[in-house]
């Protein structure tokens, strides 16, 4: 006898390498282009349906750059087609400013990219250069996600909307469960306030979790209507506690818990879809 799945395809992604982290902090850890390919394929095969991509200096240190981007986008198409959504990052760690960050998104073009609303729009100075970017997002129909570090951010994001400043009524978001410090180790209720009752609604909404209780708290997520972001951005650790040969050994093993709760997992043709509906 079969169960009936009641719960929604779930998305995961796959943040395989940050800004951050080098081979110093494990081995597999994807850099170059070809890593990345490489690292896209296993990921898809696995069950991702997106990967959040971030290319390095020659010296491993974070960068924007479009041409950079070019090469590592082409290099994963060349890998995996259209079996993956290819999202760039645009975060700033610190070293860039939202215009450096809006400009290398306008010369990529990318299929879809993260922004950090605390980076891209720190202040009411910086919102008609955000309300521009929005609308030539919209235009380009390039999918943005919204990446939110607490909930008084999501708060901020829906008065955005409300002012007209996000040219949709809907966007994609994703939830950080913890913060970027050493040692962080995410817990499943940091999900909890940004689904209080009294929080902004945001329709595809996805987690990301930091250490050992990452696929814990995807989970958790997933199981109230979310889905997942996983990787060696934020965690090396399987769910037993062991260190994770590869990026995707995380995500087949998330794949796996997520099936064994009955979930079905989407695919990069159902992301797109998805996203196009809520962005349109």
């Amino acid at each position: 006898m079969s169960l009936t799945n009641n719960l929604s395809p779930i998305t995961i992604a796959v943040a395989p390498n940050g800004g951050r982290r080098t081979k110093a902090d494990h081995p597999a850890i994807p850099l170059t282009p070809a890593e990345l390919a490489r690292t896209a394929a296993e990921c898809a095969e696995a069950g991702a349906a997106m990967i959040h991509v971030h290319v390095r200096d020659r010296d491993g240190n974070h960068l924007l750059d479009a041409d950079a981007y070019r090469q590592a986008i082409a290099a994963i198409r060349d890998a995996v087609g259209d079996r993956l959504v290819v999202q760039i990052t645009s975060e700033a760690l610190g070293i860039y400013s939202p215009a450096d960050q809006m400009a290398v998104v306008r010369d990529v073009k990318p299929q879809a990219v993260s922004l950090a609303l605390r980076e891209i729009v720190p202040d009411s100075a910086s919102e008609p250069a955000f309300a521009s970017f929005m609308t030539w997002l919209h235009a380009e129909r390039i999918f943005p996600q919204i990446i939110l570090y607490s909930p008084e951010e999501a708060i901020g994001l829906s008065n955005l909307q409300q002012r007209g400043l996000v040219p949709w009524s809907d966007v994609p978001v994703l939830f950080v469960l913890g913060s970027y410090t050493q040692g962080q180790i995410s817990s499943p209720s940091d999900l909890l306030p940004f689904l209080a009752q009294d929080m902004p609604r945001f329709t595809h909404w996805s987690v990301c979790a930091f250490g050992r209780n990452e696929a814990a708290c995807v989970t958790v997520a997933a199981l109230l209507g979310g889905h997942v972001r996983i990787g060696f951005e934020n965690n090396l650790v399987l769910p037993n506690g062991s260190i994770a040969a590869s990026n995707a050994e995380l995500v087949a093993a998330t794949a796996q818990i997520l099936a064994d709760c009955g979930a079905s997992i989407a695919s990069a043709a159902d992301l797109a879809a998805t996203w196009a509906d809520a962005v349109r």
